[in-house]
């Protein structure tokens, strides 16, 4: 069993180019989670960091780009908002990525949102987080 104070995090790069949505959202959520490491436990925070860079060409295979739609209400009478994931992909990228990656992990507790906090994901090839050393994690083989 892991305790929290003696968890070791580590930083990821994963690159998206040409890598499908659903794919990159499933190996990105068992990083965040610690699904990858010997001492994973259920109820603790035991995931790595990860950095997703490229993520506006991230590919949507099918006619999702065309057919499928992120809603989202916003309580009010008539505040039914929705988004095409083709034209979100253009839009703003890294809400699609996060959105994918978010219904993968627990949602109905803090943990999901501790582990969600731990992803950074950016539209182009640059990225902030050169600080922290991360290592670029080819995920091609594991798909």
């Amino acid at each position: 069993m892991a305790k929290p104070g003696e968890i070791e995090r580590k930083w990821y790069v994963i690159d998206a180019t040409d890598i499908s949505l659903g794919r990159l959202a499933s190996v990105v959520a068992s990083i965040l989670r610690g699904k990858n490491k010997p001492t994973f436990t259920p109820n603790v925070d035991t995931g790595d960091n990860v950095i997703v860079i490229n993520a506006s060409k991230v590919k949507l295979t099918g006619r999702k780009a065309t057919d499928k739609i992120y809603y989202r209400h916003s309580q009010h009478p008539g505040g039914l908002k929705q988004e095409i994931a083709g034209d979100l992909r253009e839009n703003n990228p890294e809400r699609l990525i996060e959105y994918a990656v978010k219904k993968m992990l627990p949602t109905k507790n803090t943990l999901g949102h501790q582990q969600f906090l731990k992803l950074h994901v950016y539209a182009g090839a640059e990225h902030d987080n050169a600080a922290q050393k991360p290592e670029v994690l080819d995920i091609k083989d594991r798909i």
